[in-house]
């Protein structure tokens, strides 16, 4: 795998050929290790999370979603296999079962995506997946930070670009920008 890393441009077809066990991500045709694996305090983030979401969306158009699931964004001409650009958010919402390509993967921007910061992905979450998610029109984005127990909530403005995020902290409650009736109780979820 070292070998093949040194490879030109990564796409769909190539990392759907990579190992089962390791995860990794691919951004503008790069290939990004996602190891170490995602700690306790991670799991309980995200756990409480989805649980919100899922609980929400049972029976609705909706669904939620969390990895092993790929998000696969194909841009100028790219088809799904060719795209160079593939992601596997913490928790993504889709609403348009369209996107869903053969049970594999979302082919196109979820509706809301969530992202849990960790030492090694940070930057990556904060500067290009950011871009990534702006570029391709991710509705709503949000950056769930553990250590301090915050989120930032970015929300496309009519221009296409996020402005500057809502900031929630542990003891608030996050209206969820996609649905009318959905709030999020962050003390449930940094418990």
């Amino acid at each position: 795998m070292a070998e093949a890393l040194r490879k030109r441009v990564f796409t769909y077809k190539d990392y759907t050929s990579w190992p089962d066990e390791e995860r990794w991500e691919v951004i503008e045709g790069t290939a990004y290790n996602m190891s170490p694996g995602a700690g306790i305090t991670h799991q309980n983030i995200s756990g409480e999370l989805f649980y919100a979401f899922k609980h929400y969306l049972r029976g609705k158009e909706c669904k939620v979603y969390h990895p092993p699931f790929d998000v696969v964004l194909p841009e100028n001409g790219e088809t799904v296999k060719n795209a160079t650009n593939i992601v596997q958010p913490d928790i993504m919402v889709i609403c348009d079962k369209n996107k869903l390509f053969e049970d594999k993967c979302c082919a196109g921007p979820p509706d809301l995506i969530v992202e849990i910061l960790s030492p090694s992905s940070a930057s990556r979450d904060m500067k290009y997946k950011f871009s990534l998610y702006e570029r391709f029109g991710v509705k709503e984005y949000w950056l769930v930070d553990p250590m301090y127990k915050t989120v930032q909530v970015y929300t496309l403005g009519i221009d296409k670009l996020y402005g500057r995020p809502a900031t929630y902290s542990s003891e608030d409650k996050i209206k969820v920008g996609i649905f009318a009736d959905l709030e999020i109780d962050l003390k449930i979820i940094f418990a």
